[in-house]
């Protein structure tokens, strides 16, 4: 009869019945009892009233009834901790009990019961069973010495069962020995400063020994604690190689990716010269070959971890082109991912072959396949040059064939082939221009304009063209408004005479008509150049563009040496490090990679400084932030120093006669006649009077920005939080505005629309001034960034934190909440000075009580410069006195809700340490403001 019976009584009564058969006298009747009670537990039903009966029952030999007896205890003692304790003689009669599997039972529940109460009571059981002479006991022990770490990591210590788990390293059995690693490591990651593992030759040695031994779990146990051991030549290196490398041909794929990191780690100290390296790299290929003919799932993850040591050594894999090969019966993901490596290990070797199968994935079914292989080609065109020839002609027949998807990829991707490559493919615009009006992706249609734009002087009706996208110019994406924008301004530098009615529509479009600011700014920076400097506008916008790298979405570096040491987990398949989805950042240490020898430092190192550089001045490729913001505030968009001061009607004039005069030497002569009125903007005056002049300030210099420190974007809501979004952001304060600039990335594999933000009740009454605006659907791997203005005025509700704020996000897809902090000086206004008498009258009546102190350390600043950076902020120096050789600097801020800070700051001349005194009538704003101060003054 089968176990089911347990499962069908629905009597009335039933605990009564279960209590009277638990006590029975007869063995089976209690046997049977105890699965009834088991089996009633199982399906959700409470029998914790039972628990003294049932524990009455773990006085027998019969194993069966002790194993279903102790279930029951692990499941209720946290429950009835009192009751618990009954059990505890038991516990320690059963640890001597002359059968091991009884000992180790007794053990592993110990372990399992979490009550504090109880746990003083095991220490003595737990010590024996440790040093216990069967294997099996001494292995169960060894875990439970890490479950009991969890529930009181203090009492282990005291007890001394740590360094009884070091002893168990050198155990005679491999079991054994993979268990006290396994106990160790979990603890170690609890307590990442604690340096439990101490690995030094000799316990390497034994591990090395075990390893052949222990069962599969027992191998990756040991081969992740090697390889966090850090050998201190290339002959060790090498010799925990050789030893390590029989695991690459396990069955199990998880031992064999946990070898390969172990190898990967290692080979770093080898010299590539040895013949050691290059056999390694042979022995490397087959097994991660063999994890390709698993099931998809262990196959995705595989192909995730030769992404990143394809990055690392593409070396490994050069000559496996054909595995990566896509199968027709494979799931999208797998083939998505072969795709992506195929491209890594293209060479001029074998990219005849890999084009033949591009060509090929190009006519499947799947449509976000073919477009992912169509993108591959151009991949392949910029970085196999050799190639680029064969690529472009390859993706010319795939634009024949006029499928609409097909066509618009291969016109983004030929776009990158030009900048790659420019003078060269151009005979290829006909065929674009004959596609034009099959494109509706935002994308492609960007990338068609750009091609337009650029080579305007090679397509005779570039300007027709054009005007065809200009006609539905509110309904196109933001992406493909930039272009449009900037496509036509090169037209009109490249054919002015016959494109002036153009250029003027479309920079009436971008400024007066248009609610983006990105293309407003663009708009305006465009009419400017062209109505005072044409030949500096036609330096700008036709320059000459750098060419675009090969690799663009290979990972950085750091990241990818991180990614290695983190081989066959979640990370490697993620690529991600643990701490961008570990949360609460427990057990993360940071991994890196071993330095490499002397011997085997690779020539084409990127730490290697390039020749002809000293070191120490290597050339910056961007200029640093500061310096370019500090370039635009710096722009003489005045009028010239030498000339007589510009009077205000000329500028009216400029603005109506915006492409008239100032042509000449663009077009070479004075003959280009003004444009009639009607093809002026409409209230270009006005436009010009409120917009343009006010953006920048023609008659009275430069404005200047209130320079309020900006904090630089963080991820506030990763993507596996929200079904692919990815928000990142920062608050900024400007002229009296506070905006939440955003960066929306979508990381999922379909378009997200419809988006829209709302604010929960916070302490400030922080609130969207405005709706989320998002005029084109965002894409798959698309970024866009929008500044959302906010307001004050919203619902006022004390956060803790007083800074919290809280954010849903909505699309089409799902409703998404998160929660961030925002810096305090966000919130400090412009009119926060006071007047000195006021300052001291309120200092007074600010009872001592409400008077917080704080330390800013680390701060070489000297009080004039504190006092400017903070000015900046909006936190004024109301009076400033030295006393005794110290700067002391009394300051006001106000807040949005009119709550007023003083400050006194103390600066002692060539200490880094400051120490400020904050009074304030609600002092639980205080310690935010001091984390402003610290913020603003160290950055």
């Amino acid at each position: 009869m089968t176990d089911s019976k347990y499962f069908t009584t629905t009597k009335k009564g039933e605990i009564f019945e279960l209590k009277a058969e638990l006590n029975s006298d007869k063995k089976e009747k209690k046997k049977e009892a105890v699965k009834k009670v088991i089996a009633s537990m199982t399906v959700g039903k409470d029998v914790s009233a039972l628990f003294p009966d049932v524990v009455n029952c773990m006085q027998t030999d019969n194993l069966e009834l002790k194993k279903l007896v102790y279930l029951y205890l692990m499941n209720y003692a946290k429950s009835q901790p009192d009751m618990a304790i009954m059990a505890v003689n038991t516990f320690v009669k059963d640890c001597e009990d002359p059968n091991p599997l009884i000992r180790a039972l007794a053990v592993r529940t110990m372990g399992c019961i979490r009550v504090d109460k109880i746990t003083e009571y095991l220490c003595e059981p737990l010590r024996k069973c440790l040093k216990d002479e069967d294997p099996y006991v001494r292995k169960t022990a060894a875990v439970c010495v890490a479950k009991l770490h969890d529930i009181n990591a203090q009492l282990v210590e005291d007890q001394g069962f740590l360094d009884t788990l070091k002893d168990l390293i050198s155990d005679s059995n491999p079991m054994v020995v993979a268990n006290a690693v396994a106990a160790l490591s979990e603890i170690a990651e609890s307590h990442p400063s604690s340096n439990l593992l101490d690995l030094n030759p000799q316990s390497i040695n034994k591990l090395l020994t075990a390893l052949n031994e222990c069962t599969e779990w027992g191998q990756i146990f040991i081969l992740d604690c090697l390889a966090d051991y850090a050998p201190k030549d290339d002959r060790e290196a090498q010799s925990i190689c050789e030893r390590v490398t029989p695991r690459l041909s396990h069955a199990n794929s998880a031992v064999v990716l946990s070898a390969v990191k172990v190898l990967m780690k290692f080979m770093e100290m080898l010299s590539k010269d040895l013949d050691y390296y290059s056999t390694l790299l042979k022995k490397l290929a087959p097994p991660l070959v063999t994890l390709l003919s698993a099931e998809p799932e262990l196959q995705y993850v595989a192909l995730r971890n030769i992404n990143l040591i394809v990055q690392k050594r593409p070396e490994i894999l050069k000559h496996e082109m054909k595995v990566f090969f896509v199968k027709y019966n494979d799931p999208i993901y797998v083939k998505l991912e072969k795709l992506d490596i195929m491209i890594r290990l293209a060479s001029q070797a074998n990219i005849a072959q890999v084009l033949a199968e591009l060509k090929e994935y190009a006519t499947e079914v799947d449509v976000d396949f073919v477009r992912k292989a169509v993108r591959a080609i151009g991949r392949c065109a910029i970085k196999v040059e050799q190639s680029a020839e064969r690529c472009v002609s390859t993706l010319l027949d795939l634009i024949q064939t006029k499928v609409s998807y097909v066509v618009q990829e291969a016109v983004v991707v030929i776009k990158d082939i030009f900048r790659k490559y420019p003078n060269k493919y151009e005979s290829v615009i006909a065929t674009l221009c004959e596609n034009l009006d099959s494109l509706d992706e935002p994308e492609a249609r960007a990338a068609m304009t750009w091609i337009v734009g650029e080579y305007a002087e090679r397509i005779d009706n570039a300007d027709e063209l054009l005007e065809g996208f200009l006609e539905g110019f509110h309904d196109e994406s933001t992406q493909v408004q930039l272009q449009l924008l900037t496509a036509i301004v090169k037209l009109f530098l490249k054919k002015p005479t016959e494109t002036q009615g153009l250029v003027q529509q479309v920079l009436s479009l971008a400024t007066q008509d248009s609610d983006n600011p990105d293309l407003r700014d663009r708009g305006y920076i465009y009419w400017r150049l062209l109505s005072t400097d044409p030949v500096a506008a036609k330096e700008v916008v036709l320059a000459e563009k750098p060419l675009i790298s090969e690799e663009t979405d290979l990972i950085e570096p750091t990241l990818l040496d991180e990614l290695i040491c983190y081989i066959g987990t979640l990370a490697s398949v993620y690529h991600k490090p643990p701490s961008a989805f570990v949360e609460g950042g427990r057990g993360v240490v940071l991994k890196s990679l071993p330095p490499r020898t002397a011997s085997s430092e690779s020539t084409e190192s990127p730490e290697t400084t390039p020749a002809g550089v000293p070191t120490g001045e290597q050339p910056d490729a961007i200029p640093a932030q500061g310096d370019l913001l500090g370039d635009l505030l710096n722009l003489d968009l005045g009028p010239p120093a030498s000339g007589p001061p510009l009077p205000a009607s000329s500028v009216q004039m400029a603005a109506v006669d915006l492409l008239g005069g100032g042509l000449d030497s663009l077009i070479g002569g004075p003959n280009f006649a003004a444009p009639p009125a009607a093809a002026a903007p409409a209230n270009v005056g006005a436009a010009m009077g409120s917009g343009l002049s006010d953006l920048f300030d023609l008659t009275s210099g430069v404005g200047t920005l209130s320079g309020s420190y900006v904090a630089p974007k963080a991820v506030w809501l990763p993507a596996m939080k929200a079904k692919g979004l990815e928000i990142s952001g920062t608050f900024t304060r400007q002229v009296g505005s506070i905006s939440m600039d955003l960066q929306l990335t979508n990381k999922a594999l379909q378009v997200m629309t419809d988006f829209a933000i709302q604010f929960n009740r916070n302490s400030f009454g922080l609130a969207p001034a405005a709706p989320l605006q998002i005029h084109a659907p965002l894409s798959p791997n698309q970024t866009v960034e929008i500044s959302l203005p906010l307001s004050t005025v919203g619902s006022v509700m004390k956060m803790e934190p007083l800074n919290n704020l809280q954010v849903a996000v909505k699309n089409n897809i799902d409703v998404f909440y998160f929660s961030t902090l925002y810096p305090l000086h966000i919130l400090f206004v412009e009119d926060g000075k006071m007047d000195r008498q006021m300052f001291l009258a309120t200092w007074k009546d600010i009872p001592s009580e409400n008077e917080a102190q704080f330390q800013i350390r680390d701060c070489p600043l000297s009080a004039d410069a504190a006092s400017g950076r903070l000015q900046s902020s909006n936190i004024f120096t109301v009076a400033r006195r030295n006393v005794e050789g110290q700067d002391m600097l009394y300051q006001s801020l106000k807040l949005t809700n009119g709550i007023w800070v003083l400050a006194e700051l103390r600066v002692q001349p060539g200490n880094p340490s400051f120490t400020l005194s904050l009074k304030c009538r609600a002092p639980e704003v205080s310690r935010h403001v001091y984390q402003a101060y610290e913020t603003i003054l160290k950055n």
